[in-house]
């Protein structure tokens, strides 16, 4: 009987101290070895990609943000938001740009709601950019998987280039240029497709119109 209650101390020990070695290890010594890697050779990602402008934050590259003028009455939620002819636009979001409430609206290529959906923001995309309907691409009218994606395809934003050149005058041939140096290739060269951060070309369009 002895022999078996010091058999089983020895084994409750040997199991507690490996729980504290582990939980060291686990919970203490790896988190803060992968955070100050992490800090060390790519800060700025790991802190969210902050973009600062002027000396504050405005955004991250990572998510994407609403550019709408101002509501008239600020207190009013039933106000539809209008926007902005001095920014380019990004996709469509079905969260608001929440990153709290990420998600697409669910609706499958072919249900009634999503095609009336989308042919109404065609036409609100065209008429809004001074363009023919058919010159205005998917993604200016579908949103993201995430709801929250912060890239548009270089052919929306090429749609809009003329109304914001008008809107700050600028010209639209300097204007393009922006669109063409903020093109970034797919990544690894072969993931995904060419895109343009909306943030990082919009703050490009604001420092061009100070000059």
């Amino acid at each position: 009987m002895n022999n078996s209650v010091s058999n089983a101390g020895r084994l409750l020990w040997a199991a507690f101290r490996m729980l504290l070695v582990m939980t060291v290890v686990t919970g203490v010594l790896y988190p803060l070895a992968v955070t100050g890697a992490a800090q060390g050779l790519f800060g700025g990602r790991a802190n969210g990609s902050l973009v600062v402008s002027d000396g504050r934050e405005v955004g991250s590259e990572l998510i994407g943000q609403n550019w709408n003028l101002p509501k008239a009455d600020p207190g009013d939620e039933n106000e539809a938001a209008r926007p902005d002819p001095a920014w380019f636009q990004p996709r469509p979001s079905h969260s608001g740009y929440d990153p709290l409430a990420t998600g697409s609206g669910q609706l499958g290529a072919d249900d009634p709601t999503l095609v009336r959906t989308v042919g109404e923001a065609k036409r609100r995309v065209a008429a809004f950019n001074g363009v023919p309907e058919s010159a205005v691409p998917e993604d200016a009218v579908t949103g993201s998987a995430s709801a929250v994606d912060p890239h548009i395809s270089p052919a929306y934003a090429r749609i809009q280039v003329e109304r914001v050149a008008r809107a700050n005058g600028l010209s639209p041939h300097r204007v393009g240029a922006l669109v063409e140096s903020h093109t970034e290739d797919r990544t690894a060269g072969f993931l995904g497709e060419p895109h343009v951060n909306v943030l990082l070309l919009n703050l490009a369009v604001r420092e061009l119109s100070r000059n």
